[in-house]
């Protein structure tokens, strides 16, 4: 009973992460982009609980999903910093515009 409750609930946290997928490639925004990633991943993590159920080994696999997600966190902080101290490409342009303008 136990390894059937578990195959249904991977394969629908599996088919809960297509609609995520669509944010990540038509997402308006980088953050939007970012967030689809990790949400992803927190997905990830609970299905290597999951899987760690279906083996018998649950102490192994927790240690997994702990370490993944804690790099997945870290990743979306540092992505997340790296977009917010970056400029735009609009903004570029503007400051190319604006220095071309000043020397003629």
């Amino acid at each position: 009973m136990t390894e059937w409750f578990a195959m249904v609930m991977g394969a629908g946290l599996f088919v809960l992460m297509i609609p995520i997928i669509y944010r990540i490639f038509k997402g308006p925004t980088g953050f939007d982009r970012i967030l689809g990633v990790n949400v992803i991943g927190t997905k990830t993590a609970v299905l290597l609980v999951i899987i760690g159920t279906l083996y018998g080994r649950v102490e192994m696999f927790v240690d997994f999903a702990l370490t993944y997600s804690l790099l997945n966190f870290v990743a979306a902080i540092v992505v997340s910093r790296y977009l917010n101290r970056t400029i735009s490409l609009k903004e570029m342009e503007a400051r190319e515009k604006a220095k071309g303008g000043a020397k003629a």
